[in-house]
C-alpha cells in the first residue's frame, strides 16, 4: 500500500512540474519570442455563427478591437440561419457604424440566411461561396395550439388577462381572426423595415426587391446575379479584400477569433490551432502511462485530468 501512495504521489509531483514548466514555456513563446500581432497593424476576423438570440457578444467584440488603434479592418464570418428582430438591427447598425471607422468585409459561411442576410448588409461588401444559403428575406411567426391535446388529456387551462389582446397567440385557444389580423400587421411593419434596407444597402429598384424579398433563399451564385451579394468567394477572399481596402501589405497579420479552451489544456499544449503540439504532448504521456504499474486506478488517475 505504501508503494503504491509513494507512486501516485510522484506521478503528482510530476504533474504539477509539468503543468508549470509548459505553463512557462508557452508564456515565453507567445510574450517574448512570438509576433504579437495586435500591436501591429492587422486584420481582425470576427466570428458570428448560430440563431441569432442576442447582440451583445458582437457589440462587445466591436468596441474592444475599434479601440485598438492597430486594427484596421474587420471580416466578419457569419454562418446562421438568422433569428430574433431587434438583435439582428441591432448587430446591422454596429457593423455599419463599424464601417465608417475601419473597412467591415463580410464573408459568407455555409448559411447566411433571414436576419443573419440583414446584419450582413451593414458590412461595405459582402464575400458569399457559391453554394452559400441566403436571401431569406421575409419574416415569419410561428404558433401552436395545444388545445386538442388538454382535450385529450382532460386537462382544463385558463388565462385570466387585463385585456382582450393580452393572451393572444396563447397555446390554449385558437387563435381569433382579430389576433391573426393583430399579428399580420406585425409581420407587415417588421417585413418592411426589412425590405427598406435591403432597397437602400443594395440599390434596388421596386421590382428587384419584389422578386427576390418574398422569403426565397437563394444560393450564392443567384444572390450575385439578384445584386445581394458583391462577390463570390471564401474568408481568404474577403480577408484579402480587407488589406487592400485599409491600405495594408498583403502580409499583414491576421487575428482570428479566441476559441474558448480549459486552462490545463492551454498550459498543456498552447493554442488550440497548434495540433502539432498536442499530439506530440498527448502521445509522450499516454508512453509514459504505460511504464506505470498496471494497476486501472493509478492509470486513470494519470490520463483523466487532460482527456
Amino acid at each position: 500500500m505504501r508503494g503504491i501512495l509513494k507512486v501516485i504521489g510522484i506521478s503528482l509531483c510530476f504533474f504539477v512540474l509539468l503543468i508549470i514548466l509548459t505553463g512557462m514555456v508557452s508564456f515565453i513563446r507567445h510574450n517574448w519570442f512570438g509576433k504579437n500581432t495586435s500591436s501591429s497593424d492587422h486584420v481582425r476576423v470576427i466570428d458570428v455563427s448560430g440563431v441569432i438570440y442576442s447582440s451583445a457578444s458582437l457589440l462587445k467584440d466591436l468596441k474592444e478591437y475599434l479601440e485598438n488603434k492597430h486594427t484596421k479592418a474587420i471580416v466578419l464570418r457569419v454562418n446562421s440561419p438568422g433569428g430574433l428582430v431587434a438583435p439582428s438591427q441591432e448587430m446591422y447598425e454596429a457593423i455599419k457604424k463599424a464601417d465608417e471607422k475601419v473597412p467591415v468585409i463580410i464573408s459568407m459561411g455555409t448559411v447566411a440566411a433571414s436576419g443573419d442576410y440583414y446584419i450582413a448588409m451593414g458590412g461595405r461588401k459582402i464575400y458569399s461561396n457559391p453554394g452559400t444559403l441566403t436571401g431569406s428575406i421575409g419574416v415569419i411567426m410561428e404558433f401552436i395550439n395545444t388545445k386538442k391535446l388538454y382535450e385529450w388529456a382532460k386537462m382544463d387551462r385558463f388565462a385570466i388577462t387585463s385585456g382582450k389582446f393580452k393572451d393572444a397567440g396563447s397555446p390554449l385557444k385558437a387563435m381569433s381572426p382579430e389576433d391573426k389580423s393583430l399579428f399580420q400587421a406585425m409581420v407587415k411593419d417588421i417585413y418592411g423595415q426589412f425590405r427598406g434596407t435591403v432597397k437602400e444597402r443594395r440599390k434596388l429598384n421596386e421590382a428587384e426587391l419584389d422578386e427576390y424579398t418574398d422569403g426565397r433563399v437563394v444560393t450564392g451564385s443567384q444572390a450575385l446575379k439578384a445584386k445581394l451579394v458583391d462577390a463570390l468567394g471564401g474568408a481568404e477572399d474577403a480577408i484579402a479584400e480587407a488589406k487592400v481596402l485599409a491600405k495594408l501589405p498583403t502580409d499583414a497579420g491576421v487575428i482570428y477569433p479566441h476559441k474558448p479552451q480549459g486552462l490545463l489544456r492551454k498550459l498543456l499544449v498552447g493554442e488550440e490551432e497548434d495540433d502539432d503540439a498536442s499530439s506530440r504532448l498527448w502521445n509522450s504521456l499516454t508512453n509514459a502511462a504505460a511504464q506505470l504499474p498496471s494497476r486501472p486506478a493509478i492509470r486513470l488517475m494519470w490520463l483523466s485530468p487532460i482527456q
